[in-house]
């Protein structure tokens, strides 16, 4: 199929694209890499009469650090993040994820803020992000917020964006010294969206598990080290907590049970990993 008809912005500044936005309304999409939204239009399950191109505005393009946050700018590449040469010693977890996010020709053209305003609740940034505690910045032609990871995603490919905003960045948490952390993924291929993803940090004050793949957003749990006799209770009580379901890909039954060993698999390596 071919998209509806829709006219086409590239702004040559941020300012000029809030504007388009606001004025545009419900009609209005931004568009970046686009390997989300492209097939959403070729499927004509989104229908905007405008979209708005970000991707050649330098303000969005930076990458950070700041205050203890890495920020990413809306127009970064997952390529160019890949590339970040701090990437490993500043965000050990995006960099032990980054490999499982679809393939090196999508990491090419998709951005790290686009995976996160598309919501799928099987892919690996969202499940990073709130797997850190961070948040994301959000602005309009008027005002900007920042929004938790946890109360961003609310469903599954739905947010908390509110018509005429955009993302402007992603704050990602680094950790501090002496925490551990962990990802690990099961999926038909290497490359697709998982079927149950974990990603696991461990602090001196507790130890947090992510998941994806089962709810419909992601979703973070406190849990006890490995050698308490109360871990697998707990992974036990999350998966049967979480709402999963049958489908193609796999049932209900299969994904609690890979949240159960996939999940102490990783929070096990967390902790092996703390220096």
């Amino acid at each position: 199929m071919k998209p509806a008809a829709f006219d086409f912005l590239r702004p040559d500044s941020l300012e000029e694209a809030l504007r388009a936005l606001h004025d545009g309304g419900g009609d209005a999409r931004i568009i970046a890499g686009g390997q989300s939204l492209v097939p959403m239009l070729n499927m004509r399950l989104a229908r905007p009469c405008m979209l708005i191109d970000i991707m050649r505005l330098d303000a969005l393009a930076n990458i950070e650090e700041k205050a203890g946050e890495v920020v990413i700018g809306a127009g970064v590449r997952q390529a160019a993040l890949e590339r970040w040469p701090e990437l490993a010693s500043r965000l050990p977890l995006i960099a032990k994820a980054i490999g499982w996010i679809g393939h090196v020709q999508t990491r090419a053209r998709g951005t790290v803020c686009g995976s996160l305003a598309h919501a799928d609740p099987s892919a690996e940034l969202p499940l990073v992000l709130v797997a850190l505690g961070g948040s994301v910045r959000l602005r309009t032609a008027r005002k900007r917020r920042s929004v938790p990871a946890d109360e961003f995603f609310l469903g599954m490919m739905s947010t908390a964006l509110a018509e005429g905003e955009m993302i402007e960045a992603a704050a990602f948490p680094v950790p501090a010294p002496g925490t551990g952390v962990a990802f690990r993924e099961v999926g038909r291929r290497h490359g697709d969206f998982a079927i149950v993803a974990c990603a696991a940090v461990a602090e001196t004050e507790g130890i947090h598990l992510a998941i994806s793949g089962v709810d419909d957003r992601p979703r973070r749990f406190p849990v006890p080290p490995p050698g308490d006799d109360g871990l697998d209770d707990a992974l036990n009580e999350i998966a049967w907590s979480l709402n999963a379901r049958d489908d193609l890909h796999a049932s209900a039954r299969y994904r609690r049970e890979l949240v159960r060993r996939l999940g102490r698999r990783t929070v096990e390596e967390a902790c092996a990993c703390r220096s």
